[in-house]
């Protein structure tokens, strides 16, 4: 089949890999990199047993469900240009996070080729994002909108998928059009580092409102050692290293390495599991442990819970995309047991774990969000295609709300070789 008649032919079915340098490409109406891509992983690799004409399927027929849902007009700006957000539940239609931008964003630049509103679609999302700056730094996005009264702040993962987002946007369609995507991208590249990155650390902090120095024994909570496990993005920082050529995102990921190395070793040593937000041992520094309870979120805060599950998903991107050996054998270590644990049928995954692998209790049910990011992680295993096929036949179709079906979505372009690094 032709590019131009597949290009066409999914574009009806939706119903609507190099990394590169700094340099942008020319601006250009049709995408550069249209879906599907079919980019080739870094071996070894699996895929699931199933043509790749049925993985390109599942991915559009997944993304038509998304789009219709969660992707929703946001009025206009100023200049009479849409605008569009994602809805953060479908229980409360009228919220969006920064969280949610970043991840409508790197969608619909995937699905570019696909969707022929791809462009128009990615261009009012950014506007919107534009539209709704932190207070502390306006470079960055206010976490919720509309205000929730708790001060208007970001957080790291928002930006973070902002920014790699609008690295995919660079390569898909150049920044010579209405939005320098490259300009913008390094703007925020630039907030990130200064405002989101402890300058000891060299951790990602939680947000622009955390004060990155200070000492435990003065009573502050959060600092530059009080990470968010989910927000170790090995694959964007390495995407952010060749574009900026900023030795500073070398240290985060070494950084990140060492708090993974940690933690793991003397929490997690048989299953690799990771806390949702981890603290220092003792003074302000390495080595980091497990947060105690109720530290931002909830009760599980220390366990392998709502933030923590899509960590899998994180680590495999850079196994995939780059063969990192480190990430590798993290990736070893829990994927293997998570499949003991269940005994091979996805269905008993719990809803969530402390760090010795036991189930956290009262959440004794089925998620895509940890199935979805658990069947990246096997990919990374020669030896777990049963595994890696349970996983996927489990998540390919359910559908349960937006951050489920965000998170299961940006898996399956990656389980269909349809994820490639900017």
């Amino acid at each position: 089949m032709t590019r131009p008649l597949a290009a066409f032919l999914l574009a009806a079915l939706v119903g609507c890999a190099a990394v590169g340098g700094a340099e942008p490409p020319p601006a250009t109406p049709e995408p550069r990199r249209p879906f599907p891509q079919h980019v080739t992983y870094v071996a070894p690799a699996l895929s699931p047993s199933l043509p790749q004409a049925t993985l390109d399927a599942d991915v559009l027929a997944y993304y038509r469900v998304w789009k219709e849902r969660y992707l929703v007009p946001a009025g206009e700006d100023a200049a009479g240009r849409p605008l569009y957000r994602i809805v953060h539940s479908l229980e409360k239609p009228d919220e969006t996070v920064s969280e949610g931008m970043g991840y409508g964003m790197m969608i619909v630049a995937y699905l570019a080729g696909a969707d022929p509103e791809a462009r128009e679609l990615f261009d009012g999302l950014f506007r919107y994002v534009q539209a709704h700056p932190s207070d502390v730094d306006p470079r960055l996005m206010g976490w919720i909108q509309p205000l929730d009264g708790q001060g208007n702040d970001s957080a790291f993962d928002g930006d973070a998928d902002i920014a790699y987002a609008l690295l995919l946007a660079n390569r898909q369609w150049g920044s010579d059009g209405a939005i320098d995507y490259a300009a913008a991208a390094r703007t925020r590249l630039q907030a990130i580092a200064e405002s989101t990155i402890g300058p000891a650390s060299k951790l990602p902090m939680l947000g622009d409102w955390v004060a990155p120095g200070g000492r435990l024994e003065e009573g502050l909570k959060y600092h530059e050692f009080t990470p968010r496990t989910s927000d170790f993005m090995p694959a964007h920082f390495r995407a952010f290293r060749a574009f900026t050529n900023d030795p500073l995102w070398d240290e985060v990921g070494a950084a990140i390495q060492r708090a993974v190395s940690g933690l793991e070793e003397s929490y997690s040593p048989a299953t690799g599991l990771m806390p949702d937000f981890a603290t220092p041992e003792h003074d302000m520094g390495f080595p980091l442990k497990p947060v105690a309870p109720n530290f931002l979120e909830g009760p599980h805060d220390g366990d392998y819970d709502y933030n923590a599950g899509r960590y899998p998903w994180r680590a495999s991107t850079a196994v995939l995309l780059y063969g990192d050996a480190f990430w590798r054998e993290r990736m070893d270590k829990l994927s293997h047991w998570a499949e003991r644990a269940t005994g091979g049928d996805p269905a008993g995954l719990n809803a969530g774990y402390h760090l010795d692998g036991t189930p956290t209790e009262g959440q004794a049910y089925f998620t895509i969000f940890f199935a979805a990011p658990l069947a990246t992680a096997a990919m990374t295993q020669p030896d777990q295609q049963a595994w890696l096929d349970a996983l996927y036949l489990a998540v390919r179709d359910r559908h349960e709300d937006y951050y489920e079906d965000s998170v299961t979505l940006l898996n399956l372009l990656l389980l269909s070789h349809n994820y490639w690094a900017p």
